[in-house]
């Protein structure tokens, strides 16, 4: 037989580490090596060696996001894969784990063979990306005129966070000005002109966390 596929199981919730490590033991070629309740002990984790696949959860409080984690571990030498499981599947947080470097995208509602099937899918190499995922960057990629930048989107998420323009910048160690050019293009290419209704028409297709 040939050796297990060894994953590390990052989410800030017990209950939901238990729930996925119940899930994935009943799978033979699996082995359940590790757990961080924070990302910055995922990083940690996965530098030490041993692991295949990182299954990340985006949201661990204070403290690094699991954005930021999947970039660290992707970037480590012979870095295992990362695969994000999470509740989010807004268009910002799925560019901003793509761009990480993520190896997968799924969401936690999914079925476990579905899940089995993605780390299995990620610990060969290739992408594994929920459908409704993959249905949302094919959509940007076809109108691409239209779809807003991860940096317009993440001034947008900071604008529904009831961030001023002065917070934004200092947030994003951008200036003023540039802020507010990204509002413009935003307003532009969401047909709006004011915050509130960007901000609305933005959780209203699944740009933004609410």
């Amino acid at each position: 037989m040939s050796a297990p596929i060894r994953l590390l199981l990052a989410d800030d919730h017990p209950v939901v580490r238990a729930g996925l490590r119940a899930v994935l033991d009943t799978e033979p070629d699996f082995a359940v090596v590790a757990e961080a309740a924070t990302a910055e002990l995922a990083v940690g984790r996965a530098a030490a060696g041993g692991v295949d696949v990182v299954l990340m959860d985006l949201q661990f409080g204070p403290g690094m996001h699991g954005s930021e984690a999947t970039a660290a571990i992707s970037a480590l030498p012979e870095a295992p894969r990362v695969l994000v499981l999470t509740t989010y599947d807004t268009d910002a947080d799925i560019l901003a784990a793509v761009e990480a470097g993520a190896a997968g995208y799924l969401l936690k509602d999914a079925p476990p063979e579905e899940l089995a099937a993605a780390v299995r899918t990620a610990a060969s190499g290739r992408s594994a990306l929920a459908p409704a995922v993959a249905h949302r960057l094919m959509d940007r990629m076809r109108t691409p005129s239209q779809a807003l930048t991860k940096r317009e989107l993440e001034v947008l998420q900071l604008v529904g966070d009831g961030l001023s323009n002065v917070q934004i910048s200092k947030e994003l160690f951008l200036s003023q000005a540039t802020v507010k050019s990204h509002l413009v293009h935003i307003y532009a290419k969401l047909g709006v002109d004011s915050r509130t209704s960007a901000v609305a028409v933005a959780r209203t297709r699944r740009l933004i966390r609410r």
